[in-house]
Order: structure tokens, then sequence, then C-alpha cells
């Protein structure tokens, strides 16, 4: 039986489920885009680097393998190769960390119309085997470096992107403040 997301984990889009007790996190927002245009944009591995705060490095390997730097707390990192399972164009990426990951991890993201024509309903559901176990997945949250959290703020950051073809900050740049400075 899954848990339905409570709104303040969902965004504005439809209840997504999750199974009881698992270490998955699936989050939903919805864009004001085209479905086609936002799912062309995170095929493209080497994007998401702008929109996933705590991703340092993605290389792409191959039309199904990236490899993954991403930041952990502590100032550490951790890396997997990634391969994607599956793909329907427009509609689905899945995917599968390979053996050997730092942070053994599974996923999906879809992208399916919003009703109305408000855009499209982009759903991530990520599934990940804490480093540690439950001590590793406390100090992570401790770090703000949770995928529960990090889903969240990576899924609204794409919807900046995508939208507005930028992303907020709420604190400004070294580079902004030297430009008042002069």
């Amino acid at each position: 039986m899954g848990d339905i997301l409570t709104p303040d984990q969902q965004d504005d889009a439809p209840a997504t489920t999750a199974k009881a007790g698992s270490d998955a996190t699936a989050k939903t927002v919805t864009i004001n885009r085209p479905r086609q245009e936002i799912y062309e944009f995170w095929r493209n591995f080497s994007n998401l680097a702008q929109v996933m705060d705590n991703v340092v490095a993605i290389e792409t390997l191959d039309d199904r393998r990236s490899h993954w730097t991403v930041k952990a707390p502590g100032g550490s990192t951790v890396e997997w190769t990634s391969l994607v399972t599956e793909d329907r164009p427009g509609e689905l990426i899945a995917w599968i960390s390979e053996e050997g990951a730092d942070v053994p991890n599974s996923g999906r993201i879809e992208f399916r119309d919003a009703p109305g024509g408000r855009g499209t309903w982009v759903t991530a559901t990520i599934l990940y085997d804490p480093p540690a176990g439950i001590i590793g997945k406390v100090i992570a949250k401790m770090f703000q470096r949770e995928p529960h959290i990090q889903a969240r703020r990576d899924l609204r950051r794409l919807k900046q992107l995508m939208e507005t073809g930028e992303i907020a900050t709420a604190a400004r740049t070294k580079a902004q403040h030297e430009e008042e400075q002069n």
C-alpha cells in the first residue's frame, strides 16, 4: 500500500505514491512548457548540472550510460555510473546505477500533459540506499543533501529555468557583488 504525499511534498500537481518504508522520494511539479521540450532538456544529461544543485559533473559515456559525481555531506563527493533502462521520448526516462555505485540508486522521470493546457506535470521518483544506512540519512538531512529535500529544490530550479530561462537565487553571487562595487 502506498503513502500519498501531502501537498507540501508534491508542489502543485497530483498526488504521487511511494512504497511505505522505502528510501524513495517522488516529487511532482507543473512546468508551463511542452512535455517534449522538457523531455529533450532532461535527456541531455549534461544539462542537469544546471538545475541539480549537488551535481559536480555528469559525463555522458554513450546513449544509455553517464557517470555522475555528486556532492555529499562533509565536503566529500560520491560517484556512480547510471544506465538508462527505459526511454520513451516525451514520456519517461528510467535509470539504475551500475554495480559499484557509492550510492546505489534508481529512478524515473515522467512527463505528462497537465489538464487545461497548463503545461507539463514532471514527476521524479528516486530510490536510493544511503551511505552508512540510517546514520548517513540523518547526517545528509542535517547538511541539506538528503534526496527528499534535494528533489523538491531541483524540480523547482528546473521549472524556473524552463519557464523563464534562468534560475532565481536568493543571494548575490560574488561577481554581482564585485560589479556593484565598481
